[in-house]
């Protein structure tokens, strides 16, 4: 059956739409009957249920994937929503042009990144995608398009944006891209001992980096629980760069769909990963693709977590008491054994996110990746939400499949005046579950 292709790219829920929607065309969108039940989905590269939609209906935006407008005086560019990212970098690095702000992975639609207010390794310099995007068509049920902006239907805009695909279809987004010099960035990795050492290390390297990320190891207790490395950097000048680099498809495939990941590969992994640096400190000359896309270089990664999937949780902790509660958690982690071998760990800064229901806001958020081992993952996840509620934090919808009606309420007061910016007609399993 060709709906049971749609699922969350964690695998997690195994729901299934009653029907797909296929649009060849901009036109074809405004020839929808948009009733009931009704849900965008693009790549389906959410973790979760924001891009599912049981029994309902999905409209596949895959063949809406064209660049409308470009100026390449000014970086800014118009492109249909289902683009992905690295359709966007095959046509604008080579004109010396880069995306404002980008998620891990390059496999996500611009509509997906626009839903989920996607954020990056750079929060602190550049805030959210959506603080770069400066228009947005929405086709709504009642069969007609809105021209959003700052200025222009702004409430639908800000709704819109961060909004999981509940305001209508985004027909097209169009927004600013920044100046590079070079595809290559300079990048320098640092090795650190525990929570602590992060913690004086992030507030050094915001001031000097644009972009800041850490690895970090979940699996260690003690004195060096929360060890990692932390990578910080910049795009790379053409002085420092000596040789030109070509883009390329180099992702390798994963061999079977079958669970690698337990207690045993994932501590092994971490320890081989942490002493794969033997110096402290090094510096880097890398294309920007393993820096900002490690993971798309492996096709299929997700296959090592079994066919039952895998949860991602991500949360943000307030810098205020930050430090104390991601103790409070790392040894929940720890003393769980139901770590991950890609943890991150990174700041958000002081920008406001410019939708109703973005995610993130000043602090340090954690994203972990959780095999599905039914009540064990779930029990785990219950606890750590407690802690990040009492914080004053909150947890990531776009990377969500259980999170409690309650927490959703907490984490995200405005969702009440969402509401009246939310299309009668759309829906989604997310929203059915918090609403």
């Amino acid at each position: 059956m060709e709906n049971m292709n749609y699922l969350s790219f964690n695998k997690y829920p195994k729901v299934f739409p009653k029907e797909v929607l296929f649009p060849n065309w901009l036109t074809d969108v405004d020839k929808l009957e948009l009733v009931d039940s009704v849900l965008c989905y693009g790549k389906g590269k959410s973790y979760g249920d924001v891009c599912l939609n049981e029994d309902g209906t999905l409209i596949d935006t895959t063949n809406l994937n064209h660049i409308i407008n470009f100026d390449n005086n000014t970086g800014l560019i118009k492109c249909e929503a289902g683009i992905t990212l690295k359709e966007i970098l095959e046509f604008t690095v080579p004109k010396g042009w880069f995306l404002p702000v980008t998620p891990g992975t390059k496999f996500i639609t611009l509509g997906g990144a626009v839903a989920n207010d996607v954020h990056g390794k750079n929060h602190h310099t550049a805030g959210t995608f959506g603080s770069h995007v400066t228009e947005i068509e929405l086709f709504r049920s009642d069969k007609l398009t809105y021209t959003c902006t700052r200025d222009k239907n702004k409430e639908l805009f800000s709704a819109t944006i961060g909004g999981l695909g509940l305001t209508g279809f985004i027909k097209t987004v169009e927004f600013q891209l920044i100046n590079i010099e070079t595809p290559f960035m300079y990048v320098e990795n640092i090795k650190f001992n525990n929570l602590d050492s992060f913690f004086d290390l992030n507030e050094e390297s915001e001031k000097l980096f644009p972009y800041t990320v850490s690895w970090v190891d979940c699996t260690t207790k003690g004195k060096k629980m929360g060890k990692g490395i932390y990578m910080r950097g910049r795009h790379a000048t053409k002085t420092e760069v000596s040789k030109s680099f070509e883009m390329k498809d180099g992702a390798l495939p994963f061999p079977i769909e079958a669970s690698f990941i337990n207690n045993f590969t994932v501590k092994a992994f971490n320890k081989l990963f942490y002493s794969k640096q033997f110096s402290k400190f090094s510096t880097q000359i890398v294309p920007f693709e393993p820096y900002f896309y490690p993971l798309d270089m492996i096709d299929g990664w997700e296959k090592a977590y079994g066919k039952k999937g895998f949860l991602q949780h991500q949360f943000v902790l307030p810098y205020d008491n930050c430090k104390e509660y991601m103790h409070l958690i790392f040894e929940e982690i720890v003393n769980s054994g139901m770590s991950s071998f890609l943890t991150v760990l990174k700041s958000f800064g002081d920008a406001i996110s410019p939708g109703m229901l973005s995610f993130p806001k000043k602090g340090i958020t954690l994203a972990i990746d959780y095999r599905m081992e039914g009540e064990k993952t779930l029990k785990l996840l219950d606890r750590i939400d407690t802690i990040v509620a009492k914080s004053g934090g909150s947890l990531y919808p776009g990377k969500d499949a259980r999170m409690s009606r309650d927490h959703f309420h907490q984490f995200y007061p405005t969702f009440e005046e969402f509401l009246k910016y939310k299309d009668p007609n759309f829906s989604s399993s997310f929203y059915r579950r918090i609403k």
